[in-house]
This record gives C-alpha cells, sequence and structure tokens, in this order.
C-alpha cells in the first residue's frame, strides 16, 4: 500500500514511496527472505501500487520468485460494473490488475470486503472460474463478518466450488476483535490469518506519546482522525508494555508487536507497510525474535479486549 506518491484524491497522499524506493524496498525484501506480497487494485490512484509492482517484475525478471497477492472490490471507475463483488466486476477487476502487474497470474486473489449487495454463490463461481482459467491460483477473503465467512466456506463445499484459503483481517495487540468468532472458526476450518495493520497504522512503533504531538511526516500526523480514536487509556497502556518488554529483550517496539502476532499458530504471515528500507528491516527483525513466554502473558493481560456477552457467560462455564 505504500508504494508510490499518491496525489491528493488518494488516501496514501503524502504517505507513500517513490518508485525508486520502492524498487530498492522489492529488492531488500527478497534479500531478506520476504517472498509474499500483498497489494490491492485500489491502493493509490488507478492501481498506482500494481503498476509499480509490475514495472519491477518487468525490469528484474523476478516474477517467479514471488507469491503474489492482490485484491478487488472497492470502486475503480464509474459504471454499475465500477466496484462490488458482481460477476462483472470481478472479470473487469481482474484483467486490470493481470495488466498493470505485467503478470499472467496472481497467486492469492482477495476480495477486499464482503459485498452484501451480491449473493455469495455469485462471487464465487466467478473466483471459481478464474481458478480454472489458471488466472488465479488461490482466493482469500478480507474484512469479511463471521457469519458471511462461514456461509462462504459452506457454499464453496456444498457446491463444490473454489474455497477461500485465507483471510486477511485487521489484527493487533490493538485490535483483537477477531478472536471472539473468526479465529476459532478459522482454526476449525483450516483457513489461514493475514493480519494487516499490525503495528496499528504505526501507533505500535513506539514513536507516538501521549501527550506530544505526531512526529512530523508520519503516518498518524497525516491521519488524525486515526489517531485520535487510537487515543484510549488501554491503547497507552499497551504500547507501554511493548515499550518495556522491547527494552527487556533489546528489540524494538515493532518487532515485539509483530512477533507477538507471529507466535499464533493461526496467524501464516504479517502483513507490514513499509516505505522504507530502515522500516522494512526494522520489522523483518520479528521473524527471528523469540519472547518469553512471560513476556507474552504480560502482553496478552494488557490487550486482552471486552470479549462480551455471550462469549464470556461460555467462557465462565466451558474455562
Amino acid at each position: 500500500m505504500t508504494f508510490g506518491e499518491a496525489d491528493e484524491s488518494s488516501f496514501m497522499h503524502n504517505v507513500g514511496a517513490t518508485e525508486a524506493t520502492s524498487f530498492k524496498v522489492m529488492e531488500r525484501a527478497l534479500e531478506l527472505g520476504i517472498t509474499f506480497w500483498d497489494t490491492a487494485n485500489i491502493y493509490g490512484q488507478d492501481g498506482l501500487s500494481e503498476k509499480i509492482i509490475g514495472n519491477w517484475f518487468a525490469s528484474s525478471g523476478k516474477r517467479d520468485e514471488v507469491i503474489l497477492a492482490t485484491k478487488f472490490r472497492f470502486r475503480m471507475h464509474d459504471g454499475p460494473n465500477g466496484a462490488g463483488a458482481s460477476r462483472g466486476h470481478i472479470m473487469n477487476a481482474i484483467e486490470g490488475s493481470l495488466r498493470r502487474l505485467q503478470t499472467d497470474r496472481i497467486d492469492l486473489y482477495q476480495i477486499h470486503m464482503q459485498d452484501s449487495s451480491v449473493a455469495e454463490e455469485e462471487t464465487l463461481r466467478a473466483l471459481d472460474d478464474l481458478v480454472k482459467q489458471g488466472k488465479v491460483r488461490y482466493i482469500g477473503l478480507s474484512n469479511y463478518t463471521a457469519y458471511r465467512m462461514v456461509e462462504s466456506l459452506w457454499t464453496s463445499k456444498s457446491l463444490s466450488l473454489e474455497p477461500f484459503v485465507a483471510a486477511q483481517m485487521q489484527y493487533s495487540l490493538l485490535c483483537r476483535d477477531i478472536e471472539r468468532e473468526h479465529i476459532p472458526y478459522a482454526k476449525k476450518c483450516g483457513l489461514g490469518i493475514l493480519p494487516w495493520s499490525p503495528l496499528a497504522s504505526g501507533f505500535l512503533s513506539g514513536k507516538y506519546r501521549e501527550n506530544d504531538e505526531p512526529p512530523a511526516g508520519s503516518r498518524l500526523a497525516t491521519w488524525s482522525d486515526r489517531r485520535k480514536a487510537f487515543d484510549t487509556s488501554q491503547n497507552w497502556a499497551i504500547i507501554e508494555v511493548v515499550r518495556a518488554v522491547a527494552k527487556e529483550i533489546d528489540a524494538t517496539p515493532s518487532a515485539v508487536a509483530l512477533a507477538w502476532l507471529l507466535s499464533k499458530p493461526i496467524v501464516s504471515s504479517v502483513i507490514i507497510g513499509a516505505r522504507t528500507i530502515a522500516q522494512l528491516e526494522e520489522n523483518a527483525a520479528a521473524v527471528t525474535l523469540t519472547i518469553p513466554d512471560a513476556l507474552l502473558q504480560r502482553l496478552e493481560e494488557v490487550s486482552k479486549p471486552h470479549i462480551g456477552y455471550p462469549y464470556d457467560f461460555i467462557a465462565r462455564v466451558e474455562g
């Protein structure tokens, strides 16, 4: 999402990297062993992020070294098929992504958010066709309610359609909502979780202080509404524990927050949004970081969400 300098029409304005820097980040990512890359047609304007990745594939010849994921769902152009999860939009969207990415296939094609106006069967049949055509290898979902996720996987099974294999969901020490229903079901059916915003837009990097203005040029300096949403007593308590754990094991807060996610067996990979090589290398350190159980428990306790009814009722009875 951080690849490309988007203009004022994009929510990524002033928080992206130049194409030259993006190329360097991609090269360094491969050197570090990072081979799963996730983008979306909506990132930047007019598919900017996909275009930059495609340009890098064309210049480097390294397409086969990458497991490539992209997403569709949000509006790309005017008209009835300009957005959504209908067959019409999906067939348009895949051709646009393949063209921009300069590739003949997408390894993981994901619906960016459920479309309540379209029957899940229609979406799944279109995606199943793309797999049969060889344009897509696997399919994934993102930003689904738990009931829709269950409905979708049941529909795939009952109609012998290609099933979703991954769920890209918001998940971090600041946002553990999917632990109520999504993760228990994902464990049951073998769905891999791909957390997005694992650092909560950089909040968990440790660079922000409760009573200070955000650093100039930081993402939350640009996204002031999001920073206000993070401004809660529990969130500041979480970041203090993250800093303390990082100090105790000689790591950065970012690496600690990412390593906490990577310690979860259900998490297949963690999606980081680096716009500099320094950020990339700092985040990649999480792969080899082991947090002792006692410190993991501190992180668990300070970030424990209020699970609400009926989950708390069930937990009291079942343990």
